[in-house]
């Protein structure tokens, strides 16, 4: 078993992740595997900003369960309490 340290550099994660992979995959199957991965575009913070402007935390919430990524019963569910009417106007926008 491989050594695991929190102070390893950006480059020695690499080999260790490659050579995990290789171990495990060989190297064909490794280089399938990282082509299934792109690094992306555009900037995910102004996007968000965009995505989420206006919505709280709890609207957020009261999305995914509708969605069905979380349970109504779900420990996610009671991660923050539920507004009352004191709660009113207080509301805090966490969009960015």
């Amino acid at each position: 078993m491989m050594a695991i340290s929190i102070d390893l550099t950006p480059a020695e994660i690499r080999k260790q992740g490659w050579e995990a992979l290789v171990s495990q995959l060989g190297v064909a199957k490794s280089l399938r595997f990282l082509l299934e991965y792109e690094k992306g575009q555009g900037n995910y913070t102004e996007l968000r900003k965009e995505l989420f402007a206006g919505q709280t935390v709890d609207d957020t919430l009261e999305d995914m369960t509708k969605e069905g990524i979380i349970s109504e019963g779900s420990p996610t569910a009671g991660v923050l309490p539920r507004k009352t009417q004191a709660d009113k106007g207080s509301e805090r926008d966490f969009s960015g």
